[in-house]
């Protein structure tokens, strides 16, 4: 195998590669037993025709695309490892030269790390971040708990209100006639929270328990059911029961209740407590990401397009697993919401060059502070995985090869790269009117 590289614009390069004859006959030979038994010639049992005989009837090109598919990945992986080129697509393979007994040629045209200009990534000007936990966040907080510790009850003698649950049968129509998925008993609808269209939750506004009512609504224009769109809609509903939420008392029992604190007193000061350190710790990451942002926004850098299409790609794939945890197939998502996979490419595709940008600013700065994960780092990392996957650290280290660990280490510089910048951001306050607003 021999190879030679062309460096294109946009930060694209062509490897033109040399697969010679004698590993190209070998190819040829695999293709040959993979499809001998698919082939039948007069005078020979089914997949016995010699490899001669079928050249001699169908030409040797019968042979040629799997023999190509045979050849080019390892040829095209040897070549990329050693041209050293740092490619970030998939190739795009073209076959130049393929005859039996010569030597098999292709090229592949490969996105390769674009060369970034970083500007200012020192000094970095932010604004100061403070603080403050008053008592309506710590009340707010408790309330939140007041809510996941409430209990449904039965209201009597007065007619549905805002926040009620009402317990409700419905059947609706359509020009006097029901239709499909209109119908529902012993449904539990929360008044106020536009589960149900147009004006329907409105109109039991005022109704008590036993009473019939007829909601009239309209259907909107962008209704998912095509039949439905922007008709109106008859809905007999019978109200069986009213329900509201209880919230237990704030006191010493319900502290007790949801805590290690004895008295609403101690409570409140440890709720305080956490969510000041919550909120120091979503500043700092706020600071983060702003230092980082200006640090992008200063690099100059042109992004080949079959990199953001790799990361686009992948974030798809993500998106899809994160579907798929949820127990929806990516297939039932796009047919759901009508999209298509170039629509949704489309939408991600800004999201994937500000990944990009960003990897590369960090890794930019990387080079030029000449920031490297230790040995040390990396095994306190691959400590961090055994925890987090419940696994003894030396399965884990098993597990991992060279590439890997290579991997680990990038990622833990840049992540230095980012502790590097925000270290030495400036701070400044924040103008008067944004104090005020404040």
């Amino acid at each position: 195998m021999s190879y030679t590289v062309e460096n294109l614009e946009k930060s694209m390069a062509k490897i033109t590669i040399t697969v010679d004859a004698d590993a190209f006959e070998e190819a040829m030979v695999k293709s040959y037993n993979k499809n001998k038994k698919n082939i039948s010639i007069q005078g020979f049992r089914k997949g016995k025709a010699p490899r001669k005989m079928v050249e001699k009837l169908y030409g040797p090109e019968v042979f040629y695309e799997d023999a190509a598919n045979f050849a080019i990945p390892d040829a095209y992986e040897e070549a990329a490892k050693e041209s050293g080129l740092e490619i970030v697509s998939r190739p795009e393979i073209d076959v130049v030269e393929i005859e039996k007994g010569k030597d098999f040629i292709f090229t592949a045209t490969v996105a390769v790390k674009p060369e970034v200009t970083l500007g200012d990534y020192k000094g970095i000007e932010v604004e100061k971040k403070t603080v403050k936990v008053m008592a309506a966040d710590v009340n707010a907080e408790i309330d939140k708990v007041r809510e996941q510790n409430s209990r449904m009850i039965t209201v009597e003698n007065r007619g549905i209100k805002k926040d009620d649950t009402a317990v409700i049968d419905f059947e609706g129509f359509v020009d006097g006639e029901p239709f499909q998925g209109g119908k529902g008993e012993d449904y539990s609808l929360v008044i106020g929270s536009h589960s149900f269209i147009d004006t329907f939750e409105d109109q039991l506004v005022g109704k008590k328990a036993g009473e019939e009512v007829d909601v009239n609504v309209t259907f909107p224009e962008e209704y998912h059911e095509a039949s439905l769109k922007g008709k109106p809609a008859l809905f007999k509903v019978t109200v069986k029961e009213i329900k509201k939420k209880e919230l237990p008392k704030l006191d010493d029992e319900f502290a007790s209740e949801v805590s290690e604190f004895e008295t609403l007193k101690e409570y409140k000061a440890s709720v305080k407590k956490n969510l000041t350190e919550r909120r120091k710790e979503e500043a700092k990451r706020e600071k983060e990401n702003e230092v980082v942002e200006k640090v992008v926004e200063n690099i100059t850098v042109e992004l080949p397009e079959p990199m953001v299409d790799e990361q686009t790609q992948q974030m798809i794939q993500e998106f899809a697993g994160r579907l798929s945890s949820q127990g929806l197939s990516f297939d039932q998502y796009m047919q759901m919401t009508g999209m298509t996979v170039d629509a949704l490419m489309g939408q991600m595709k800004p999201e994937a060059e500000k990944r990009i940008r960003t990897r590369l600013a960090l890794e930019a700065i990387v080079d030029a502070e000449k920031i490297k994960a230790t040995a040390k780092d990396i095994d306190k990392e691959i400590e961090n995985m055994a925890n987090m996957y419940q696994m003894e650290v030396d399965k884990i280290k098993e597990m991992i090869g060279d590439a890997e660990k290579e991997q680990i280490g990038k990622d833990l510089a840049v992540q230095k790269a980012v502790d590097f910048v925000v270290k030495n951001a400036v701070e400044v306050e924040p103008a008067e009117e944004d104090k005020e607003e404040k």
